[in-house]
């Protein structure tokens, strides 16, 4: 899901500036022009690490601006389809919920959050099943699988993330904890 990656890149440094600093100037431009970008290759980046190289600076006729070579190092986030993640349910709604997955928040749908038939209880906003009584709420902590993913380069924040957690061992991490018990104690039995 997060990576480490080399960006080799040109950066136009403004003629206003070119009295300052450069590897600072470089470095602001660097997180002014790629932190929270999405590229469907590496993923939206999330911070830049460091810069490793800086070339020497080009002039283009009729720009005022120097343009540097630079490589450095992003961290990013692309999430993966089949990837098993971890989040936090940060609103229920009466379809379902929604998982902060870091940068990207993704959907887990009424129909793919258990077996068992839940209803939703807009007051304190969470999801109780029938059955278990089990419930889900703002700020628990789910392991889910992503089942479905649409990543918008122009628009990050339309990006689509579906999420199941129908599977073995997926689910509310309480709901996961309250299972391994089961199990223990049925083991000694």
């Amino acid at each position: 899901m997060y990576a480490r990656i080399k960006v080799r890149d040109t950066v136009r440094v403004p003629p206003n500036r070119l009295g300052e600093d450069i590897n600072q100037i470089l470095i602001e431009l660097i997180w002014e022009n790629f932190e929270g970008k999405l590229d469907k290759e590496y993923g939206m980046v999330v911070g830049i690490e460091n810069l490793e190289y800086v070339g020497e600076g080009r002039i283009i006729e009729g720009d005022g601006g120097v343009y540097f070579e630079v490589i450095f190092t992003a961290i990013t986030f692309k999430p993966l389809l089949q990837e098993v993640i971890e989040g936090i349910v940060n609103e229920i709604v009466e379809f379902g919920a929604f998982v902060s997955l870091g940068p990207l928040d993704g959907l887990l749908h009424m129909s793919q959050i258990t077996d068992d038939y839940l209803t939703f209880d807009e007051k304190n906003k969470r999801l109780i099943g029938k059955e278990t009584k089990r419930t889900l709420e703002e700020g628990d902590i789910v392991r889910a699988r992503i089942v479905a993913l649409s990543l918008k380069e122009r628009e990050p924040e339309k990006s689509k993330i579906g999420l199941t957690m129908r599977q073995s061992w997926l689910g509310a991490l309480k709901w996961i904890k309250e299972e391994k018990e089961k199990l223990l104690v049925e083991k000694n039995e």
